[in-house]
Parts: C-alpha cells; sequence; structure tokens
C-alpha cells in the first residue's frame, strides 16, 4: 500500500518511524485540498510501522487524527511516529503530520494491541 501512494519509509527502530508521502492531484478532495483520509493513512502507516519493529504482530486497536492546516497537491508531508507506553499487549502512539519546514498538518494518537500468530487467523 505504500508504494502505490509513493510513501517512503526513511526510518524505523523501536517504536519510531518517519514516513514521507508527496500529495497527488488523486488525493485532493471537492475542495481541491488534500482528502482527510490520506492523511490519516500516511499517519496510521508511520504508526504500524513502528509498533511493530520490536515483534511480535502489533495491530490498531483505536486511532484519531486532529486535521490543522490543509495540504495541497505537490506537498510533501512528513509523519513521525513516537510510542508514548506499552504494558503488556497494549501500546500509545503519537504521529505528527509536518512539512519538512516543521509546520505541523496534523495529530495522530493510536491504540496498539499484540496479538499472537497471524492476523484475522489466517495460518
Amino acid at each position: 500500500m505504500c508504494r502505490s501512494l509513493g510513501i517512503t519509509v526513511e526510518e524505523v527502530s523501536v517504536g519510531r518511524a518517519r514516513l514521507r508521502m508527496r500529495i497527488s492531484e488523486d488525493m485532493l478532495n471537492g475542495h481541491g485540498l488534500a482528502h482527510g483520509g490520506y492523511l490519516f493513512l500516511l499517519a496510521d502507516a508511520a504508526f504500524a510501522y513502528a509498533g511493530n519493529a520490536r515483534g511480535p504482530v502489533t495491530l490498531a486497536q483505536s486511532a484519531q487524527i486532529t486535521f490543522l492546516r490543509p495540504a495541497e497537491a505537490g506537498e510533501e508531508l512528513l509523519a513521525e511516529a513516537v510510542e508514548r507506553t506499552r504494558y503488556g499487549r497494549q501500546g500509545v502512539y503519537d504521529v505528527t503530520v509536518r512539512r519538512p519546514c516543521g509546520e505541523i498538518v496534523a495529530e495522530f494518537r493510536g491504540q496498539s494491541v499484540t496479538v499472537s500468530g497471524r492476523p484475522g487467523g489466517v495460518s
């Protein structure tokens, strides 16, 4: 999914990840701005990389995003995920989506759960 949208994984370490994505014309909403779903997807992907860096399989349990500024076609965005806490099977991660100049576009918080085996019971 990341490759098909041009998302680049720049850094992954235990509890941290940084991804980059350029907003294309195909990602715009009816107002000519980046559709929130794409901003959420970028943040969620960073969350997934940060949460799964240490293994075992970690999935999103819930997530929310706050859109603070619009983004436009051609803009490049960075998503930086940081693990805030992990206890047992639960984790909390914050992701900041920003322009390279540092201006924040969105803030995301995800809660994770670690599962045994493969997701969905598929063997």
